[in-house]
């Protein structure tokens, strides 16, 4: 955050004459001239009379007041003056507004970068979920910028607690190699392919293949590289926690527009692109309603309350194993209406599960 020092010499026929269009009356004394004294804390304030004005179009000193509660009209008079005298703030008092204006159709702004504290307080945030996603893969370059807003929160109020104060919660994420993340950062930034050395898990089995990167997705803990497969001359996700080796090429990737890529992967349920084919319907206990009511399954989902309470939810899918393992965690708060093909799947799995609990007699 920059600050500003120093003092500018200000008439106080010109200051009167600001708080008196500020508050409608009127001032005819003149005195000596008079400094002013600009700390942390009014900077933040003057930033924050801009972000009002902008925000507002025009605004009373009644609604300044408010705003800074126990800071005086006097004060905030001297900081529109200051805005106005040093930093050349096109800020004016519109009679026929009956209020401040900033009357330069959006071109002025403050020197620096100015942040309230609730503002730098979610940056941090962010950064804390960046780096709680898959800790110490980005450490290099957040860690800098993570000790900047630390000291700007800092400014004018009490070191902040950041630890003591939000609790983030991860749930398996798997291991991500940083030298990996890293390359394919690079690669998708600078628009090369990538050679890949990728483990199949379901086949047991190290394929390589030349892919162009598209871009990075986290989801659900783990993340994934979505790429054109040259081999496969299509759309593929990979596991970044399976591939073993990556090695950027001289040669420039393949681009694929962002409708392409949205009409891929936003058809299909989860982490299963591809375009829909099915639509499963999809019955919840009135006891599980209100919480699944609140979640998005799918961008096209279809919901409606019955009149017992429950829940009746409709969702587009083209891969069903992601979709039945989201069915299970709700055991029998759900029930498959159709299609008949994914009620039988969601069937046979409950009972392969029940059998590994069946009583066996002794002996």
């Amino acid at each position: 955050m920059r600050q500003t020092s120093g003092s500018s010499p200000v008439s106080r026929g010109k200051r009167s004459d600001l708080s008196a269009r500020g508050s409608g009356a009127k001032s005819t004394r003149s005195v000596k001239p008079k400094k002013s004294r600009v700390t942390k804390i009014s900077l933040q304030r003057i930033a924050k009379i801009v972000r009002l004005i902008r925000r507002k179009g025009v605004v009373p000193m009644r609604q300044f007041r408010e705003e800074f509660e126990s800071v005086s009209e006097k004060t905030i008079t001297r900081d529109i003056e200051f805005l106005r005298d040093r930093f050349e703030c096109p800020i004016e008092w519109s009679r026929n507004k009956g209020g401040w204006v900033i009357d330069d159709n959006g071109q002025f702004e403050l020197p620096g970068v100015w942040f309230e504290a609730s503002e730098v307080f979610a940056l941090l945030m962010m950064l804390r979920l960046v780096k709680g996603v898959q800790p110490g893969l980005l450490e290099e370059h957040l860690g800098p910028l993570e000790s900047r807003l630390r000291r700007m929160l800092s400014v004018g109020a009490p070191k902040a607690n950041l630890e003591g104060k939000v609790k983030l919660i991860h749930f398996a994420p798997r291991k991500v190699d940083p030298r990996h993340f890293q390359v394919l950062a690079s690669a998708l930034l600078d628009g090369k392919k990538v050679h890949l050395k990728y483990w199949v898990r379901e086949r047991q089995e190290l394929t390589e293949r030349t892919v162009s990167p598209q871009q990075l997705t986290h989801y659900r803990e783990n993340w994934l590289l979505d790429a054109w497969c040259h081999l496969r001359g299509d759309l593929r996700s990979f596991s970044l926690d399976s591939i073993r080796q990556v090695q950027v090429l001289d040669e420039p990737a393949d681009t694929l527009t962002r409708e392409q890529m949205d009409e891929h992967f936003q058809s299909g349920y989860g982490l299963f692109a591809g375009h829909a084919m099915h639509r499963a319907r999809l019955k919840f206990s009135p006891r599980r309603a209100e919480t699944v009511s609140l979640e998005t399954w799918h961008p096209d989902e279809t919901s409606e309350t019955l009149a017992d309470g429950s829940y009746l939810l409709e969702v587009p899918y083209s891969n069903d194993e992601e979709l039945v393992a989201d069915l299970l965690r709700h055991g029998p708060e759900v029930e498959v209406l159709g299609p008949p093909e994914l009620r039988q799947k969601v069937y046979k799995t409950l009972c392969s599960a029940a059998e590994k609990y069946v009583l066996r007699g002794a002996g």
